[in-house]
């Protein structure tokens, strides 16, 4: 439920009342938690506003309180008008009071895209519980919809059943490079173990963990640009001697399942705050006279009459024999002058330097 109330003065501020929900799966503080979370996502992402900002909230919300007051942030205050427990699940309603800026990383960046790679589970042994083996690719295609379908700053171009990790650099730019993803992440389920609790005159109460290793890759350069550990435990509602299908509608809507999830756009919105923020930089794929295309088009945000300032791109060997990468900025600019769903045709506007435009260079979109 999401309604807009009160008053919108010429900021452009406005108080929204949202309802969060999360299931009880750990705690009801945790539930609490989370379904603050969910009402603050909910109105954020309805008022235009940065998402990536949600994650330096988090920490402060954890103290159990009516009302709480932000300063330097879009998000000036909540007040939490109701909490209530409806069969397992937390609603959390609250007044949001938001003040979207007109600056934004997602404002002034073109769609930076991502790949997601293969997630393993590091002890096979512990899946054998329902026989998750295959719950590592089953969350990696959840988080790649997460990013596809929620995201405001990033794109996907799908998943790869290859390991993405910092032992093989050079295929994460090879699978950049095929794919035209800017960013590649590949992770690894380190914990799955579970705990039970006996009932002498009723069924175990099984609580299962799911800790899981993030890391995210440059795909130009193959270097590792953040690194993510995420923990959480839920309720495993199935027989300990079951076999549990991780890709059925019966899993997805369990305990465990909205544990996972909300682990997805938990590492959604890191993702939007850590590297949102980073240029994107569009490469010159062709030059045809006066005219380059580039990388870029359409589904990442790039509109007729954008202007983009060219850096050009060299290498070198320093003085120990390392092969070096240099960028340096140029006079020359460009205007975006038609517009396809993957790359864009740009006119250079100074005609006369036309040649010194080399097909590797990049372009930063100017604001």
């Amino acid at each position: 439920m999401l309604l807009l109330s009160l008053w919108i003065p010429a900021a452009h501020a406005a108080w929204y009342e949202v309802t969060g929900t999360s299931a009880i799966v750990a705690s009801e503080e945790s539930a609490r938690l989370h379904a603050l979370e969910d009402a603050i996502y909910k109105a954020v992402n309805f008022a235009g506003a940065d998402i990536g900002s949600i994650s330096n909230l988090l920490p402060l919300l954890e103290d159990n309180r009516r009302e709480y007051l932000f300063a330097n942030h879009e998000v000036r205050s909540i007040l939490v008008e109701k909490r209530l427990v409806v069969g397992n699940v937390m609603q959390v309603r609250a007044r949001i009071d938001i003040y979207p800026s007109a600056t934004a990383c997602h404002i002034s960046n073109y769609k930076k895209t991502f790949m997601i790679g293969n997630i393993d589970v590091a002890s096979p042994q512990q899946a054998v519980m329902g026989q998750i083996y295959d719950v590592g690719d089953d969350f990696a295609h959840i988080l790649n919809r997460q990013i596809e379908q929620d995201s405001h700053s990033f794109m996907s171009v799908g998943t790869t059943d290859y390991d993405i990790d910092a032992r093989n650099p050079e295929r994460i730019k090879m699978l950049a490079q095929d794919s035209g993803a800017q960013y590649l992440v590949g992770g690894v389920i380190t914990d799955l173990t579970a705990t039970v609790d006996q009932g002498t005159f009723q069924d175990d109460v099984i609580n299962r963990q799911f800790a899981l290793e993030l890391h995210v890759f440059d795909g130009k350069t193959g270097s590792e640009v953040y690194q993510g550990n995420y923990r959480e435990v839920a309720n495993w509602p199935f027989a300990k001697t079951s076999q549990v299908d991780t890709r059925s509608a019966r899993f997805w809507t369990s305990t465990y399942g909205q544990m996972l999830l909300q682990v997805s756009r938990d590492i959604m919105l890191d993702l939007e705050s850590q590297i949102s923020c980073k240029i994107t930089l569009p490469e010159v794929v062709a030059k045809f006279g006066n005219t380059v295309s580039m990388d870029l088009g359409r589904i990442h945000g790039v509109r007729e009459g954008d202007k983009l300032q060219l850096w050009h791109t060299g290498a070198f060997i320093d003085q120990n024999g390392l092969p070096r990468n240099k960028v340096s900025q140029s006079e020359i600019t460009l205007t975006v002058s038609r517009v396809y769903d993957t790359n864009a045709e740009l006119t250079v506007d100074q005609p006369e330097l036309a040649s010194s435009i080399q097909v590797g260079d990049v372009m930063h979109k100017q604001l």
